[in-house]
């Protein structure tokens, strides 16, 4: 394998190890209650597109000009340098809350308990021991990763992203086992389950939404298309937590080999927009034909986390309790990798802010920027104590903080990906531009054409699909927090989880703008250079990843190209 090939593999591995968590195992499950079978699936495909569209926008931008955090980066060239500003404060804000989740999902899932009259499990250590010993426990270990160099903390991210796809692999094929196979001697079936939770008296999509208070009474319900639309609405905005970790592909650019190679990125943008959200539609896909959606657990009546996964439910029923420890084993295992690769894109982007000198008095800037073997030290400290914000996660019921965190998390993230694709927006004009009136020589000109054969990567219609984006991820922003204004009273609490983000984003803005600025409204316009040079082409016309036989007709040459492209896309 060469090198070049080795790098894009590191580069899949890191997103899908930061990616595959417990939006995943632990809120399939909600997904399907909520939606009803037919419309988790179709919710999965939907909102993989919206993230897909992100991600191809930042994937064209950074391996075109591969910078350091292009997540910042390239807002403050192409919209305005306060948006930059903001948008780098709101990123390690998400990824620090983000990784403070995923340690509040540990101890969640530790603390795992499964009773249904039938069936008890219980990890007696795990629900003895205080929630925020756990807590503590984990973030000393993450910390402590975070603290390798680069060249160890990869070869750890290469290891648990392997791991990861093969158990979503894993999963995927036994619940399709579990769904056609004959019934155990001790499943709670008698019968091969089927298409039976697909059939009559359930439904493609859930006809019914409950509303219920944060301690999970239900207060009423919303029957008829108004019921559909709100458990599809709120379904979205649950999947796009599940989605969230995509972009770190581009967040290990500066720190990657790849700076040198305008194929790995291109490549792992669309190996991970493919694969994972094809995993993601076969997982669910898989689970709603062994787990009903009318199921208790799935629907809040579960003793602890862990039983609320419907991966977890489907494995007990069919009669495999052992299994049921095992994947629960690996949901703490899922969630710790998550919260590890969180905190290292978070204490990365705390660095460049500091490396701006946008992080305050110049005594804590100063001490941001230091670096030792390669890792900035204080900056992973720094974000350390944001996650700290984990130790709320210790009270309310099984789930609650988790879902705060989650919700917050959320609509920081969607910010963030509406400034990418707006950003994108602002970068193809400023192209289309440079080609029609730079000044620039051939060469650098042929830099700008997004049609020519050595341009890095280009996806069709991606001014469209950018656009796409942007509105749907507006529109998350904006109703995510419907399911406060339904409760009644009005759930506070859940408003600001929801919405808090949007606030601290304006506020940064403005603050940006101010402190440069002062009060002279009429200078705060759009401050940006758009600019486009230390871009990079592709060292080769015959692309990769991309199929053109040699010959004509069926020929031997043919066959070993088409195999070596299948290859390509496979490993």
């Amino acid at each position: 394998m060469n090198v070049a090939s080795q790098i894009d593999d590191r580069i899949f591995w890191l997103t899908v190890s930061s990616t595959i968590g417990n939006g995943l195992f632990l809120g399939s499950g909600r997904s399907l209650a909520s939606a009803g079978p037919g419309g988790a699936v179709l919710s999965y495909i939907l909102v993989g597109t919206i993230i897909s569209s992100v991600i191809s926008c930042l994937g064209e931008m950074t391996a075109l000009m591969p910078v350091n955090a292009p997540v910042m980066e390239f807002p403050r060239r192409y919209l305005d340098r306060g948006v930059g500003f903001a948008v780098g404060w709101i990123y390690w804000f998400a990824y620090a809350v983000l990784a403070a989740d995923e340690l509040v999902a540990v101890a969640n899932t530790v603390a795992f308990k499964y009773d249904d009259g039938i069936t008890y499990l219980n990890w007696k250590v795990g629900n003895e021991v205080d929630g925020a010993v756990w807590i503590a426990l984990f973030l000393v270990i993450v910390i402590s990763i975070n603290m390798l160099p680069v060249k160890y903390f990869g070869e750890f991210e290469y290891v648990f992203g392997c791991l990861k796809i093969t158990f979503i692999t894993m999963l995927i094929l036994l619940m399709v086992v579990l769904d056609t196979m004959k019934p155990r001697q001790n499943s709670y079936h008698n019968e091969v389950i089927g298409t039976k939770y697909w059939n009559s008296p359930y439904h493609f999509f859930n006809t019914q939404y409950a509303v219920k208070d944060s301690n999970g009474n239900l207060q009423r319900t919303i029957t008829g298309s108004v019921g559909t639309f709100l458990g599809i609405w709120t379904t979205f905005v649950r999947i796009m937590f599940a989605y969230i970790g995509m972009d770190i592909m581009a967040a290990t650019a500066a720190e990657s080999r790849a700076l040198a190679d305008a194929e790995s990125m291109k490549m792992a943008a669309r190996k991970i927009n493919i694969r994972i959200i094809t995993l993601y539609t076969l997982s669910v896909l898989a689970a709603s034909f062994v787990v009903p959606t009318d199921h208790p657990f799935i629907n809040g009546k579960g003793q602890s986390v862990g039983s609320h996964s419907v991966f977890i439910i489907a494995v007990v029923e069919a009669g495999l309790p052992a299994a049921a420890h095992f994947f629960n084993a690996i949901f703490v295992f899922s969630s710790f990798t998550c919260a590890i690769n969180s905190m290292w894109v978070a204490s990365r982007v705390l660095h460049t802010l500091a490396l701006r000198d946008q992080t305050g008095p110049d005594f804590i800037t100063e001490r941001l920027k230091r670096c030792h073997s390669g890792v900035p030290v204080r900056a992973v400290l720094a974000t350390a104590a944001m996650m700290l914000i984990g130790f709320m996660g210790r009270t309310g019921a099984p789930g609650e903080r988790l879902g705060e965190l989650a919700s917050n998390c959320t609509v920081s993230c969607l910010i963030v990906y509406v400034a990418i694709c707006a950003t994108y927006l602002s970068f193809f004009k400023t192209l289309e531009d440079a080609k029609l009136y730079g000044n620039a020589s051939e060469a650098q000109t042929a830099c700008y054409d997004r049609n020519h054969p050595r341009y890095p990567y280009k996806s069709h219609g991606q001014w469209l699909k950018a656009a796409y984006g942007m509105v749907s991820c507006m529109l998350l922003v904006v109703f995510n927090g419907i399911g406060a204004f339904l409760e009644r009273p009005f759930d506070v609490r859940k408003f600001v989880s929801s919405y808090i983000s949007l606030p601290v984003f304006i506020l940064l803005l403005l603050g940006y703008k101010i402190r440069k600025h002062g009060f002279h409204i009429s200078r705060w316009g759009p401050e940006r250079s758009n600019d486009l040079r230390n871009t990079i082409q592709a060292s080769s016309e015959i692309r990769k990843g991309r199929l053109e036989f040699p010959d004509e007709g069926f020929t031997k040459e043919n066959g070993r190209t088409f195999l070596q492209w299948v290859w390509v896309w496979m490993k």
